[in-house]
């Protein structure tokens, strides 16, 4: 057992990572439904709970692959705030939907960086099976990214 875990160690630690990344994203969206104000908000507001289910699911197939890696993903909100690299703001009413979809298409351009990592680290480890969940959430990050810039009159900038 000991081998299985010192097996994997930065697949690991990016399935940490994107442990507290989701559940931090999760809130911004959270955020954008619940300070939505303005034009498109009766399109928006419901698709805000979409995309929070979208992570949420994510979060669930990340933190479930971590332990059947015999890792331990994070599970308390402070572990959470120490390790994301997403900001956390306050709630601000004066923000207009344009200015969150911004903060949302930063913060997916972000995890779509921490999937390539996971990509990159998981085919050092020659773990694929890892390495087809971070390909395939990858994937769906830059459509969402595409969508959001889509929204904002916006090419996706994928590479950003």
């Amino acid at each position: 057992m000991e081998v299985m875990k010192m097996q994997y160690k930065e697949t690991k630690e990016t399935l940490n990572q994107l442990v507290a990344d989701l559940s931090q994203l999760a809130m911004v969206v959270h955020q954008t439904h619940w300070y939505m104000r303005g034009t498109n908000f009766l399109k928006l507001h419901p698709l805000m709970d979409d995309w929070m289910a979208d992570l949420n699911d994510q979060l669930d197939e990340i933190s479930e692959r971590l332990i059947t890696l015999d890792g331990s993903p994070y599970s308390t909100l402070t572990e959470m705030a120490e390790h994301t690299k997403i900001a956390d703001e306050p709630g601000d009413w004066q923000k207009t939907i344009p200015e969150r979809l911004t903060i949302l298409a930063k913060d997916y351009r972000y995890l779509a960086g921490v999937y390539q990592h996971g990509i990159e680290v998981s085919e050092v480890e020659k773990d694929y099976c890892t390495q087809d969940i971070f390909i395939g959430f990858k994937t769906a990050t830059e459509k969402r990214l595409w969508m959001i810039q889509a929204e904002l009159d916006q090419a996706p900038e994928i590479d950003k």
